[in-house]
């Protein structure tokens, strides 16, 4: 998937049976990571995604995830006004919906296998899953777009995910679907929720729409962000302040 997934497991106890059942359950998310890699890279010529958007595989001979990812690529575009678009770059390209769907999986695989308190990190799209600690939840901090050894906020979270879109780490590479051309409006924008595929989502989409971004995602149940526009001018949405933890160098109006 063009990027790096790492692992955090909260052991509850530290004897050799746990280091094993450690090792097989983070071997077991891994390799479902590695048949999505297989299955859904827009890099590999041999890869389903590559093949159908050759002409070399109709939609009917493709793995059921694979259809299943296209119809939820459709929802997202509909559900976004188009500006999650998974061909928004003029080739298929359902990455934006693949990443956070493949580690919520993976989270759900370390769960199931009798590890409940976890963070997946893929990229810096982070999904959460029990305790950090005796403290509780989780405190993640997200990069400042301006200043790569600073944090614009940290955010407190015992259940759920975190995305940021971005120009700053991969550059222009988000495409405004009804203009078609690289979303400049925005510097990053971060989405908090209960769901990494949507929050991965959500980010993208809120990317593409620029200057609307921070009133869209206000109008999501259950989601909310923080907006860093071009000049670095950040906005949040009014249910942000509830997993801050810290301001850090920034210090966010409300919409």
């Amino acid at each position: 998937m063009g990027t790096v997934v790492s692992f955090e497991l909260r052991p509850q106890r530290s004897d050799a049976e746990a280091a094993d059942s450690m090792a097989e359950a983070v071997a077991e998310a891994v390799a479902w990571l590695h048949w999505v890699d297989e299955t859904f890279s827009t890099y590999k010529a041999t890869s389903e995604i590559s093949r159908l958007d050759a002409g070399e595989l109709a939609v009917e001979q493709c793995h059921p995830e694979v259809r299943a990812i296209l119809s939820l690529c459709e929802d997202l575009r509909r559900d976004t006004a188009g500006y999650f678009d998974a061909r928004a770059g003029g080739r298929l390209d359902p990455s934006g919906a693949v990443k956070g769907w493949s580690i919520e999986r993976a989270s759900g695989i370390l769960t199931a296998r009798g590890w409940p308190d976890h963070l997946v990190d893929g990229g810096g799209d982070v999904r959460v899953h029990g305790r950090a600690g005796h403290r509780g939840g989780w405190q993640l901090g997200i990069t400042h777009p301006f200043r790569r050894d600073a944090l614009c906020a940290v955010v407190h979270l015992e259940e759920g995910a975190v995305a940021t879109s971005g120009t700053y780490e991969r550059g222009l590479h988000v495409i405004d679907p009804h203009r078609g051309r690289p979303a400049t409006d925005l510097a990053a924008v971060t989405v908090v929720g209960p769901e990494l595929v949507y929050t991965d989502a959500y980010a993208t989409a809120a990317l593409a729409m620029g200057d609307e971004a921070a009133r869209w995602l206000t109008s999501l149940d259950g989601y909310e962000g923080l907006v860093i526009d071009a000049v670095g001018r950040p906005v949040e949405t009014p249910g942000f302040v509830r997993y801050r933890v810290d301001t850090g160098v920034v210090s966010s109006s409300k919409i």
